[in-house]
């Protein structure tokens, strides 16, 4: 795959918001876990059950990560979406796969850590979308107290929030995504999606999403 990153960045949003994986509504606003409302859902989950757009976001994430992470020795998911695609590309770049839970397993040998993790090897983290970075950034801290060693996070989609930014800048964590919220809103517009006059809307929810009243 030797598509230029904007192209697969639009492509990738294509492909999510066909399959309602994205689903965009600036009138009548999502209200997320956190009790903040949102104008998007995200559940990249969806995108699983549709045989090419999986395998084309398979193909996308293996190639982003051969080219930043060249070093890559196995691929750790962030459970629990970040372990079906995690284990796709894992099998695609013919290296080992393992994933870290939420918590400690509360029975037998009560692993974080779920495969057969070697200390010092060189992992990439696969996570599927990136919000503030906290849950992805709780499972490179397990997996540097395990002694691996994190060349970085891969991720399918990001909302480009600037606590994320200093989050992984605070953490040292390196952040490659295939496709942003920016993306999304231009290819959404471009397709139809939305109309213009919902594009500020938007762009402002992105700017101040806890304080957005929709």
């Amino acid at each position: 795959m030797n598509m230029d990153p904007k192209e697969i960045s639009q492509k990738v949003a294509s492909h999510l918001l066909e399959v309602e994986a994205i689903k965009l509504s600036p009138s009548k606003p999502f209200t997320w876990s956190s009790g903040w409302k949102s104008p998007i859902y995200c559940d990249n989950r969806v995108a699983l059950a549709y045989p090419a757009v999986r395998t084309y976001i398979k193909e996308a994430l293996a190639a982003m990560i051969k080219a930043n992470y060249p070093e890559v020795e196995a691929i750790a998911g962030v459970a629990t979406a970040g372990i079906p695609q995690g284990a796709l590309v894992a099998d695609a770049l013919g290296v080992p796969f393992m994933y870290v839970r939420s918590k400690p397993k509360g029975h037998g040998m009560e692993n974080l850590i779920e495969g057969d993790p070697k200390g010092g090897q060189k992992v990439v983290v696969l996570e599927d979308l990136v919000s503030t970075g906290g849950s992805s950034l709780k499972a490179v801290d397990a997996l540097r107290q395990a002694g691996i060693q994190v060349l970085g996070m891969a991720a399918i989609f990001t909302y480009g929030f600037q606590i994320a930014d200093d989050n992984f800048a605070a953490s040292n964590v390196d952040l490659s995504v295939l496709s942003n919220y920016a993306d999304m809103i231009d290819t959404a517009l471009a397709s139809g999606y939305v109309k213009e006059g919902e594009v500020e809307v938007l762009k402002a929810w992105r700017v101040d999403p806890s304080n957005w009243g929709g």
